[in-house]
């Protein structure tokens, strides 16, 4: 250890523990089961260590000072170990909040998609939805059985990463998305119908990631919600719509 090291005052493992206890009994004082607070403190946990092991493998590493070219390669092996070791860690620790990998299960999903990862899907999509136009008065009174539909489509890994997902698909597809919102959304050109509905919700980028990706998952499932067909007909044709 380094002197630098030894003057640092890392957090110890009594610390971060006393830190989770802690936020797990204000959570729930706010009314938040247990059970959902400790996947949100998981994924977070998990975020920070992916973020970390992301930022290290991004640039070049090299050996401090000159010590020579078997010092170098000793150092870059040691330090590519440890990099491929935390990504270890990472993955450990997102299997003990999200399970591992694999096809979603529809009739076991529909039952497991939690009233959290609801919240954590409009927390994301409200951002992502005000970026293209304004709050509707028409905002239809079933965002979360759209999105449990939505989420449905989805493995608990998947549902992790959702966020980044649909911060990338916008991004990808922010152009067409603007004509989109110009056109159907509020203040629009087309005269407000029902089947244009979840153009004035924040719920509509979600549904719109889907029926590019998933678009036979997302409509089993719209069906098993009982949620009106002409939704998703009017959203697949805004999308559709020649520019």
């Amino acid at each position: 250890m380094s002197t630098a090291d030894e003057g640092r005052q890392w957090p110890d493992e009594v610390s971060v523990d006393n830190a989770r206890a802690t936020l797990l009994q204000l959570l729930a004082r706010a009314g938040v089961p247990s059970d959902d607070a400790r996947t949100l403190m998981g994924l977070l946990e998990a975020g920070a260590l992916a973020l970390a092991h992301e930022e290290l493998s991004g640039g070049a590493r090299t050996a401090p000072g000159d010590k020579g070219e078997a010092y170098e390669s000793g150092w870059l092996d040691g330090a590519g170990d440890l990099l491929e070791e935390l990504g270890a860690v990472t993955e450990r620790t997102l299997l003990q909040v999200v399970g591992a990998e694999g096809e979603p299960d529809p009739a076991a999903a529909r039952q497991r998609v939690r009233r959290m990862e609801v919240e954590r899907a409009r927390v994301a999509l409200t951002p992502l939805y005000l970026s293209f136009t304004e709050v509707s008065e028409l905002d239809p009174e079933v965002t979360e059985e759209v999105l449990a539909a939505v989420l449905t489509t989805m493995t608990p890994r998947q549902r992790a990463g959702y966020a980044g997902r649909l911060t990338e698909f916008t991004t990808a597809h922010r152009a067409r998305l603007d004509r989109l919102f110009a056109q159907y959304g509020p203040g629009g050109s087309i005269a407000v119908h029902g089947r244009y509905s979840l153009v004035h919700s924040v719920t509509g980028i979600a549904v719109l990631e889907r029926l590019v990706v998933a678009p036979g998952p997302l409509r089993e499932e719209w069906d098993a919600g009982e949620l009106p067909p002409a939704w998703l007909d009017g959203l697949t044709t805004a999308w559709n719509a020649p520019a």
